[in-house]
């Protein structure tokens, strides 16, 4: 399953920038 692992590293993508968001 090539789409699920995309969303998967998507869905990484915006939880680190959240945090980000979150820590500054």
């Amino acid at each position: 399953m090539f789409y699920k692992d995309l969303i998967m590293m998507m869905f990484s993508m915006i939880i680190l920038l959240i945090f980000v968001l979150i820590g500054v």
